[in-house]
């Protein structure tokens, strides 16, 4: 049986549609969940949406709607902004479900046996923004020196009973997993964040409300509801099938193997997750990647108050789905923060996927259909030059692109990919095909059968990234499904397909050339 691998996204909170943030992250899971299979593993990728919580529940009354009916239309926006941009999750999570409500109860009761909540009063700065508690100290002065949350969002002064959870009895704990375990938090800048803060002292967490009702009811408390990244959290374990904490599904997957969440949100998923994970005596995550954050022209943080939010659907709808997602692996070094431009997307797409990638296949492929009926070359031994061109592609699909990616380098496996993509186009204009047609056409099919091998193989390769793009291509090709993975694309497929007759239509542009918009141009 496969290997497992369970990745997710965070659990969006849907009190707005989904920006560009939320696509940037769920694509990148989808990326490395695309490509794990390739390798072979058996793969299961959650996402999902976290609608619980005072933000959602003053959204709606802002409104003057329920709340209930305001999840259900924002959470089908993320939903469709998953399948917009093919991502391919397994499960698709949502607070509100009660299988969901039965996790969260569970992992309650599990920390409530350890003995690890208590019920008191808490009096502190809350930040509805960002569902989160703050000490005096970590505060900041805003502009009309009011009190701003380290992010910058308002606070303001809380005072009801609750219930505490004992996150001080696992600062030693925590500090241990992380020396233990170096990799659990990456890049390592956010886990010399964590540490910081973690050595500075944890204090008991507060962890139920009453001044609201929208959320998990908490166990044998009446008036109580879960803070609300105690419930978001489990969902991680929801999309696995816990509370059956003994069943098939949770035993297989769990723990995740990677949790890719927004560099804002690092401390709850690496302090406060794996706390009251230890209390429920549950295994932990083996890795939390907290990305950076995507940022407009200019280099600000794209947000509503700023009027600078872009929709990810319009953009997809714009530029293409797999040009959208080319750009965002190719251009931003994954860890760190990017900035977005109409005018990088096309000249991404355009120089790369078209010039380098789509041109390559188009006149390699139409001279096969025009000059050879569509039928695949034959080989008639190979050259010095041939051998390069397969040393290059087969050096990028078994050791750079998977050791890149592999390590979440999106960026540099691109990049590897790209470079064999172009030198296969130095191959096809040092080998001049159309002239060997006249001269030397035994030579000619050589080198057709050569680049149409690495073509196949760089398709296979960069379906992570373009997989509606990639599959257009290889069903053009003719590959058979069980020869789309890093594996089984290097076995030697070419001379079954070319004996079974195999004949190519003349293939249509991958990437149509794409224009710049006049009020993008002059943006």
């Amino acid at each position: 049986m496969a290997e497992p691998f369970y990745i997710t996204t965070a659990i969006n909170y849907p009190n707005g549609r989904p920006h560009i943030g939320h696509a940037y992250e769920g694509i990148a899971t989808d990326v490395m969940a695309r490509f794990q299979r390739l390798m072979g593993r058996d793969v299961r990728f959650v996402t999902g949406t976290d609608e619980h919580g005072l933000k959602m529940d003053q959204t709606a009354r802002n409104l003057g709607r329920k709340t209930i009916d305001l999840a259900d239309e924002m959470s089908g926006h993320f939903r469709d902004m998953a399948d917009k941009l093919n991502l391919s999750y397994d499960e698709f999570v949502r607070t509100t479900e009660q299988r969901h409500h039965a996790a969260s109860i569970e992992l309650w009761k599990r920390m409530e046996a350890n003995g690890d909540l208590y019920l008191d009063r808490y009096e502190g700065w809350y930040s509805v923004r960002d569902e989160a508690f703050y000490d005096e100290s970590e505060l900041v002065d805003g502009e009309a020196d009011e009190k701003l949350s380290p992010q910058g969002t308002p606070v303001e002064w809380t005072a009801e009973e609750t219930w505490f959870f004992r996150l001080s009895n696992y600062q030693d704990k925590l500090l241990a997993l992380y020396r233990d375990n170096p990799d659990f938090i990456r890049p390592e800048s956010r886990r010399n964040e964590v540490m910081r803060f973690v050595e500075g002292g944890l204090k008991d967490l507060s962890v139920s409300r009453t001044s609201f009702d929208w959320g998990v009811p908490v166990p044998s408390s009446e008036g109580h509801v879960m803070y609300v990244w105690v419930d978001a959290l489990t969902t991680y374990m929801t999309g696995v099938g816990f509370p059956d904490a003994n069943g098939e599904m949770f035993q297989r997957y769990w723990p995740a193997n990677i949790h890719m969440i927004g560099k804002d949100i690092v401390r709850f998923h690496t302090v406060y997750w794996p706390a009251f994970l230890m209390s429920a005596n549950l295994p932990l995550p083996k890795q939390v990647f907290g990305h950076g954050f995507l940022l407009a022209r200019g280099g600000e943080k794209m947000s509503k108050s700023a009027g600078n939010v872009v929709d990810p659907m319009e953009l997809a709808d714009t530029y293409g789905v797999d040009q959208l997602r080319y750009f965002f692996m190719r251009e931003i070094a994954f860890g760190q923060d990017g900035s977005y431009s109409a005018e990088a997307i096309v000249q991404r797409a355009n120089g790369e996927l078209g010039n380098a990638f789509g041109n390559l296949a188009q006149r390699t492929l139409g001279f096969i259909a025009k000059n050879l009926d569509g039928y695949l070359p034959a080989i008639h031994g190979h050259t010095e030059s041939d051998a390069e061109l397969f040393e290059t592609v087969d050096r990028a699909i078994s050791s750079e692109i998977p050791d890149a990616f592999s390590s979440l380098a999106f960026q540099q496996g691109v990049e590897a990919w790209l470079r064999a993509a172009f030198a296969c186009n130095g191959y096809i204009d040092a080998e001049a095909p159309w002239a060997l047609r006249k001269t030397d056409p035994e030579r000619m099919e050589t080198v057709l059968a050569t680049l149409y091998i690495c073509i196949a193989q760089l398709a296979v390769a960069i379906e992570p990234v373009i997989p509606g793009s990639s599959a257009t291509l290889l069903d053009t090709m003719g590959i058979p499904t069980e020869n789309r993975s890093y594996d089984g694309i290097r076995d030697h497929w070419y001379s079954a397909l070319a004996e079974s007759g195999f004949q190519i239509e003349a293939p249509k542009p991958l990437f149509p050339r794409l224009e710049l918009r006049e009020e993008e141009s002059a943006a």
